[in-house]
């Protein structure tokens, strides 16, 4: 009887050093362990490597007792939060960062109503987490009265919005009362203490369920609270709800429903940290942690008009949060205004002793920090970037009246596309002129030309492989998408990546690191518009970003179109849409003061949706 291992070591001993062959031959042998040379053909297709007639030969006679698959692994029971033996880390080697931590220096006390409580609490619902930090502080509100507040308009826009998975009132309550007992008695924890926030349902709470918006996951449990929990539960920060993420983190559709975007309830909030940016958009949340792997903070924050702050990876401890990709996943908070984002960064950020990719770096934030000072680049060839004009349709007269009918939608597709792209082009090249309008000398860079599209097989095997057991227990049907872009088929499909090709692509990532490098060498930030090649690269790279909400469109902005599922498509008038910051590894300081300085300049974050229940 021949185990897996043996089996590899024949393959190797004959030169067949991709590691995906014996694999596709180990998953392709019949439940005798018998192996053909037609098997052997197939699976050298598949991995790409050439076999002579004499290997082939000679494979079959070594590997005739073969019987069984990787069951020795399989029987690990291997959980999620186990990660690989290697440690992924952005920094390069010279590179140095700033250590000691001194206490944030915020902005000065907001003009709040001191005359006392406001009449209706409501009032401030779309109030910054500075703004709620001074009502709290000087006792104009009380943590339990914010706490209702925003508990009762969780429960009121839920049915709309399809944001919350579970409301965590018990938890809730208890944190608000002892938070006001606290101030009270003159034990102000910091501008979170009392503040009530929404945690992205991949992140483990102690008594609640822990869902991963996924279907089969329904009522998982994990008995611990995520490290970022329990650091915001130190600052007094009040739990109100555990929300919404797409499957397994991906896109705004779960297992209850689609989550849906406050300045339109027809569409989707983008995802996959869907609720966090709607509970938050819709005022029923101070702020909100998500995550992102590859757009999860950055897209909802843009469609739902939010504020959000993806940070350099390795300086979030992941502690107690699902993974997707151990060397791509970063958490992050979603919130009202920059400062907002600086500030919750200060009470998660560093090694919690756990998670191995967490450096000692420290964040401290200066909200009076001379910004002009700053050299601030853009992506002059995304800004610049002029969408195509469709080629025309050529008559053909072989077509049916159906194939002619499929052109005629393609073509007009590519025209919405063209005209929706010159017209968000209007905010991003209005951006760039509110910048130097405000002084700002914009230095043109860009990001290395190399293939970043290829390396995205990282992200997708290290998925696959986070969720192995879905896929082959076929419990990955219980997912409620299930095209050829969700999921369960790019899970199927990533198992057939060679183990070669997944490290040359970590080596071109490398590269990628190494090169962006250099581009932040000229200067501390760099503009960019969100959805450009940069959402890619400083995903790979772990660049920090800050996504601000950059104007509003009108009624002259190109009509969504309806998708055959019954929601609307991205965009249309009375929608947002966003511009993005970005900083050096670790510069997250720097990047806020700048998009701080932006914000305030615009005031695009204080435009809020028109809520009907």
């Amino acid at each position: 009887m021949l185990d897996r291992r043996d089996f590899i070591r024949i393959c190797s001993g004959l030169g067949l050093t991709s590691t995906l062959l014996p694999g596709v031959l180990w998953a392709m042998a019949d439940e005798k362990g018998k192996i053909t040379r037609d098997m052997i053909d197939y699976a050298a297709i598949v991995a790409d490597v050439p076999i002579s007639n004499e290997h082939k030969e000679m494979m079959l006679e070594s590997l005739a007792q073969f019987t069984q698959g990787y069951e020795a692994i399989y029987k690990l029971q291997i959980r999620n939060e186990t990660a690989p033996a290697f440690v992924f880390d952005p920094v390069l080697p010279g590179m140095k960062f700033e250590t000691e931590r001194r206490p944030p220096k915020i902005s000065a006390a907001p003009a709040v109503n001191t005359s006392g409580a406001p009449k209706n609490i409501e009032d401030v619902a779309f109030y910054s987490v500075r703004q709620l930090a001074e009502l709290v502080r000087t006792k104009k509100v009380s943590s339990v009265a914010l706490t209702e507040m925003y508990l009762e308009r969780l429960k009121r826009y839920d049915p709309t919005l399809k944001f919350v998975i579970t409301l965590t009132e018990e938890r809730a309550r208890a944190q608000a009362k002892q938070a006001d007992t606290e101030i009270a008695a003159g034990k102000y924890r910091g501008p979170l203490h009392g503040l009530p926030w929404g945690a992205k349902d991949l992140l483990a709470v102690k008594g609640y369920r822990t869902t991963w918006g996924a279907g089969g996951f329904e009522n998982q449990t994990i008995d611990e609270d995520a490290t970022v929990v329990q650091r915001l539960d130190a600052a007094g920060a009040v739990l109100v709800a555990k929300l919404t993420l797409g499957a397994l983190a991906q896109g705004d559709k779960w297992f209850g429903g689609m989550t849906r975007n406050p300045w339109n309830p027809k569409q989707g909030s983008s995802g996959s940290s869907a609720g966090s940016a709607s509970a938050t958009a819709a005022g029923c949340v101070a702020f909100a942690i998500g995550s992102e792997t590859l757009g999860s903070i950055s897209s909802p924050s843009t469609r739902c008009g939010t504020t959000g702050l993806r940070p350099t990876f390795g300086l979030v401890p992941r502690t107690g949060a699902m993974a997707l990709s151990w060397t791509m996943d970063k958490l992050g908070p979603l919130c009202r205004a920059v400062e907002d984002c600086a500030l919750v960064l200060s009470a998660i950020y560093g090694p919690d002793g756990h998670d191995r990719t967490v450096h000692d770096v420290a964040f401290n934030w200066d909200a009076s920090v001379d910004w002009r000072k700053l050299r601030i680049g853009y992506l002059k060839k995304d800004f610049d970037f002029q969408p195509p004009v469709p080629p025309a349709l050529k008559e053909e007269k072989e077509l049916t009246a159906e194939e002619k009918k499929k052109r005629e939608q393609e073509q007009a597709d590519q025209a919405l596309g063209r005209a929706r792209q010159l017209y968000e082009k209007k905010f991003n090249d209005a951006a760039l002129e509110k910048l130097r309008g405000m002084g700002v000398q914009l230095i043109p860079v860009e990001m290395p030309e190399l293939p970043y599209g290829a390396m995205r097989s990282i992200l997708v095997a290290e998925a696959a492989a986070a969720f192995d057991d879905l896929t082959r227990s076929g419990k990955d049907k219980l997912l409620t998408q299930q095209t050829k872009d969700d999921w369960p088929n790019i899970f199927r499909a990533s198992r057939f990546i060679p183990a070669v090709e997944y490290i040359q692509a970590s080596r071109a990532r490398m590269m990628a690191i190494e090169q962006v490098a250099k581009v932040f060498e000229q200067v501390d930030v760099i503009v960019a518009p969100t959805f450009s090649t940069q959402l890619l690269v400083t995903n790979l790279t772990g660049h920090p970003a800050a996504i601000l909400p950059n104007g509003v469109r009108g009624d002259d902005a190109p009509q969504p179109r309806m998708r055959e599922t019954g929601e609307l498509d991205a965009g249309g008038p009375g929608t947002t849409t966003s511009i993005t910051f970005l900083g050096r590894l670790y510069g997250e300081a720097k990047l806020l003061a700048v998009a701080r300085a932006y914000q305030e300049a615009t005031g695009f974050h204080l435009v809020h949706p028109k809520l009907s229940v």
